[in-house]
């Protein structure tokens, strides 16, 4: 039986991708050859590589806009450290929302002055600050949009003269903004995107060249531009199953007609979690995530039961994270609102048998 998977990455794929892609590991363009042998040099990888890139690019509406697209190694947790190697010189801003944003506050302490503008840690981050001044003199403003660990997600987005800096791992591609309000943008591709392996990074290049210190080439975003994100040899796989992906979100109508699918289950278990007796959401209503719903049980005595019938419904990954406990359905592009209902129909099945 095909599962209903909740996993918060690596995650739900399409069907179609999964199929396309697994045709591609045995024989790829009628080859002769598997994507997992071929060369990254060859005509048929840079081809992949340069559709991935452009589509990447059209589905955020920044074409012509002065941004370049990076498919790197490393994680969105490199990100954290190369943000700050390639951009901070004097002083940066953080707006610390979750596990993720601590972690690049973290690694940007190494290369210089770093300013906590707000921070939703006193709550075990169940909100999104807001209210908070920017000071000036920021060489940029990093925010993380979208909490997968405690179900918050960022509605409305600093307005800030630095540039705007955001790891956008578990909700990239998921719902339309103005991406152009943004200098760079991260994310792994575990999420939205495509298997573990890769990592988005969509850059305005205007804002390099200008720190002082000496940056090791595996390491600058310039030297990666220049190479066309094959300085080098780039996670063939993970970029090629990315592109597909890619393909399929253009197909069904891109960021607007998967944000209407997305808000359609979003709703769909938020109206459970509120209506429902036995559970209780862990997030602020207000700053709930679109992609990860958190919640719990108000009578732990019924866990046993709840497990039990979720797993014998077919349901897979609603386990919470061990830092919030509790449960956490993710529903990333690919979620069919199907498998939301299943989880559904068995938290309405736990309340009648109660």
């Amino acid at each position: 039986m095909k599962k209903h998977n909740f996993s918060a990455g690596p995650c739900i794929l399409p069907q179609e991708v999964f199929k396309e892609a697994s045709q591609a590991v045995l024989d790829f363009n009628d080859s002769g050859l598997s994507i997992l042998e071929i060369s990254h040099r060859s005509k048929d990888f840079v081809d992949v590589m340069e559709e991935a890139r452009s589509l990447a690019l059209e589905l955020l509406g920044l074409e012509g806009k002065g941004y370049k697209v990076l498919f790197l190694q490393g994680g969105a947790s490199t990100q954290f450290l190369m943000t700050a190697y390639n951009l901070l010189q004097t002083k940066a801003g953080y707006i610390n929302t979750g596990s993720w944003s601590d972690k690049a506050v973290k690694e940007a302490k190494i290369f210089g002055e770093v300013i906590e503008v707000a921070s939703s840690k006193d709550a075990n981050y169940n909100y999104i600050p807001k209210g908070y001044k920017i000071p000036e003199g920021l060489d940029y403003l990093h925010c993380t949009s979208n909490n997968t660990i405690f179900g918050t997600q960022i509605k409305d987005f600093p307005t800030t003269n630095a540039p705007l800096i955001c790891d956008m791992s578990s909700d990239i591609f998921s719902r339309q903004l103005d991406f152009s309000k943004f200098s760079l943008i991260y994310a792994g591709a575990q999420k939205n995107m495509g298997p573990a392996g890769t990592t988005l990074v969509v850059i305005k290049e205007d804002i390099l060249g200008k720190i002082e210190r000496q940056i090791p080439s595996m390491l600058d975003y310039g030297v990666h531009i220049s190479k066309g994100s094959m300085f080098n040899t780039p996670p063939v796989f993970p970029v090629y199953t990315s592109m597909l992906t890619l393909r399929w979100l253009k197909k069904l109508g891109g960021i607007a007609a998967i944000e209407e699918e997305n808000d359609k289950k979003a709703k769909l278990i938020y109206s459970e979690i509120e209506l429902n007796p036995l559970f209780k959401g862990f997030a602020k209503k207000e700053d709930r995530s679109t992609m990860n719903a958190t919640f719990s049980l108000i009578n732990e005595d019924l866990k046993e039961t709840f497990d039990a019938m979720w797993k014998e419904a077919g349901i897979n990954g609603v386990n919470g994270h061990r830092s919030v406990g509790g449960y956490r359905a993710s529903m990333y592009n690919a979620m069919s609102i199907e498998s939301v209902a299943a989880l559904v129909d068995v938290m309405s099945d736990l309340e009648r048998k109660a």
